[in-house]
């Protein structure tokens, strides 16, 4: 990387922490803090769950596996089309319909507060374990681009990212989600052609590529894991606590389905383009191995990118999986803030609220430091991730859901539901194998994971509607939710609320996406290579904030 590099990479930094925190004096109640005062335009929520989500993993996580195995990455990639359908069919609606601020709160209401206790101290935790998990791989990608030791790294991409989510709230979360995505998809649009050229052109690929590097599964990620992984992500994109907020801060139902269908269609496109420069790289240099396949997706940016732009993706990089980092460490404190400590402190003023919100998110940034600290001699990010996912995604997060929908179940169910769950799935993991000497493949302990809970919740369903009685904390729930229904008064009172926060929030996204633009420009007119594809690029983000602009103001003078 060269000084310009450094100088763009330092500015598009300053861009996103000054976006974020121009949103300090608007979160300043619970609701706009932790729900961005409840009505968020369903593209700005749907571009924010798709890098939430996306972020996590796509730079290390699956560009390490796009290096060492070719498309089943992108194969992988796919099944989160198929969990974003069915999340936008029927599990985002259902969440909006049920008035609820966080999915804490909904499982307070319907499950009950012991019930909402146990599952707050759980996600809690998992939570801790995702954030360090995804912290790991922003510093990865800095280890990579300049040298900088992992754990220099890891602490000062912590303190950047506690900072400005402690200050934005939601809002702050969102705009720089959306930001992340326009710079880094403009990014690649200008990388897949110039590694392609790298290469001597498309065909290169095809006729110098391993002789697997095609195929859509292979032993490890089975036809059987795709299956798997496809039910796991319906559940975890659906019912993970941080990304239920993408749902419930939308201003209706059919909102709700549409961020759900905005993340499907951008996982039935995003992974064919994504995942080609670490696939290129493969052929640039076949010698990675380890560890090393995590830095392929940066080391094919570095060899084709021309100066400044490596910078920008770079910077574009770091917050778009740091995006990931924010989300969740946003959603501990709502839990930690409005479910935990207001269960203690009922009284508590809304300035104590805020102060405790804002604290809880500096002590859980500080546990995420310590845990991405721990990630390289847990095996590496990919083991982190999948194992989590395959022991606790389906087991924590698919009871709440079922809830959503059935009449039957009560809170203790669903509680011993999720207990035995994970009893099981922690079982075939860590005991089993010691047991008997044999381990689970990748696509069974998958498989396990995602049939588990969902056959205990079943079976309990069809013992409960043979009795024929509708379970009494839904009959309570129900009557709750019919007084919510009934305060329409405060209802409309926030609602201007978020109507303000809206203008402001597309306003500031405006102004970022027109600086954005100029870099873009800028770097056109500097680069020897990828001059015309860069510039068009930049024109079109200028195009897309200007209208953004002019829409702001046709809605003023109405």
């Amino acid at each position: 990387m060269g000084v310009l590099d450094y100088i763009i990479m330092l500015a598009f930094t300053g861009i996103v922490i000054a976006a974020g925190l121009s949103f300090g004096k608007t979160g300043n109640s619970m609701k706009s803090y932790f729900a961005a005062g409840g009505a968020v335009p369903w593209r700005i929520s749907g571009l924010s769950l798709f890098m939430s989500f996306f972020s996590a993993g796509t730079f290390v996580v699956w560009g390490s596996i796009a290096y060492q195995h070719g498309f089943v990455a992108i194969a992988i990639q796919m099944t989160m089309c198929v969990g974003g359908l069915l999340v936008g069919m029927f599990i985002a609606p259902a969440w909006q319909k049920s008035h609820a601020l966080t999915a804490a709160e909904f499982v307070s209401q319907r499950l009950g507060i012991s019930v909402q206790k146990f599952y707050s101290y759980l996600i809690l935790l998992i939570s801790l374990m995702y954030t360090g998990a995804f912290l790991y791989p922003v510093a990865k990608i800095i280890n990579v681009s300049t040298g900088f030791s992992i754990e220099a790294c890891i602490l000062v991409l912590g303190v950047l990212i506690i900072l400005y989510t402690v200050v934005g709230g939601l809002w702050g979360v969102m705009i720089t989600d959306v930001i992340q995505f326009i710079v880094l998809t403009a990014a690649v649009i200008i990388v897949v052609p110039l590694a392609f050229d790298r290469i001597g052109g498309v065909g290169e690929l095809f006729a110098k590529a391993p002789p697997d590097f095609f195929n859509i599964v292979n032993e490890e990620y089975s036809w059987l894991f795709l299956l798997a992984f496809a039910i796991y992500n319906g559940i975890f994109i659906g019912g993970n606590w941080a990304y239920v907020q993408r749902y419930t801060t939308v201003e209706s139902p059919r909102s709700a389905s549409k961020v759900g269908y905005l993340f499907a269609g951008l996982y039935l496109v995003s992974p064919f383009i994504w995942m080609l420069p670490p696939m290129i790289y493969r052929l640039v240099n076949p010698e990675l191995s380890g560890l090393e396949n995590e830095g392929a997706y940066l080391m094919m940016c570095k060899e084709v990118l021309p100066k400044g732009l490596i910078g920008l993706m770079l910077g574009g990089m770091v917050f778009a999986t740091a995006s990931s980092v924010n989300t969740t460490l946003n959603l501990a404190a709502a839990v930690f803030t409005n479910d935990l400590y207001k269960s203690v402190r009922p009284h508590a003023k809304p300035k104590q609220l805020m102060l405790i919100a804002k604290t809880s998110v500096v002590v859980f940034g500080l546990i995420t430091i310590l845990v991405a600290l721990w990630v390289p001699s847990a095996g590496g990010i990919v083991e982190i991730v999948l194992s989590v996912g395959a022991v606790t995604g389906c087991s924590l997060y698919g009871p709440p859901i079922w809830a959503l929908f059935s009449k039957f179940h009560t809170g203790r169910s669903i509680l011993w539901c999720t207990i035995l769950g994970l009893g099981i799935n922690v079982y075939f993991k860590f005991f089993h194998p010691l047991l008997t000497g044999i381990s689970l493949s990748r696509a069974e302990e998958m498989l396990a994971g995602a049939i588990i809970p969902f056959a205990l919740l079943a079976g309990y369903e069809i013992w409960a509607r043979s009795k024929g009685k509708v379970a009494q904390d839904y009959v309570s729930y129900k009557e709750g939710q019919q007084r919510i229904a009934a305060q329409t008064e405060e209802d409309n009172a926030e609602e201007q609320s978020s109507e303000v926060q809206n203008r402001y929030g597309l306003k500031v996204l405006a102004r970022t996406m027109a600086i954005t633009s100029l870099i873009f420009i800028v770097l056109a007119l500097l680069a020897q290579k990828g001059l015309w594809i860069t510039l068009v690029i930049g024109l079109l983000i200028g195009l897309a904030a200007f209208l953004i602009y002019r829409s702001l103001g046709k809605e003023t003078t109405k």
